[in-house]
């Protein structure tokens, strides 16, 4: 994977911008924790797992349940793949299913 980032470069008094390919390090790379539908858990809970493990409100967390419920996953953060990891091992503590995925770019 790579990262294409603009740079300007000054020659004969003009201004021009190339591109410049660069590959990205592993802690660039994007991941998402994915949390999946499952037929045991309640609602309730999976809300209620949201909001203490995610810290987000109330309203947030029971839109990303009905998500999960409705569409079978709910995409719950991103970030590098070693913090996805601790966020899917968290969720598994809890008892929900859950994925790291490298996020789509």
């Amino acid at each position: 994977m790579t990262s294409i980032a603009p740079a300007r470069a000054r020659t004969d008094g003009a201004t021009r911008e190339q591109v410049i390919e660069r590959p990205l390090h592993a802690a660039e790379v994007p991941w998402t924790i994915v949390v999946w539908n499952d037929p045991v858990n309640l609602m309730s809970y999976v809300s209620w797992v949201f909001r203490r493990h995610f810290g987000v409100d109330a309203q947030t967390a029971d839109e990303l349940m009905i998500q999960v419920h409705t569409a079978g996953r709910a995409t719950l953060a991103h970030g590098n793949r070693e913090h996805m990891e601790r966020h899917a091992e968290a969720m598994h503590e809890y008892g929900l299913w859950a994925t790291v995925e490298r996020a789509p770019r």
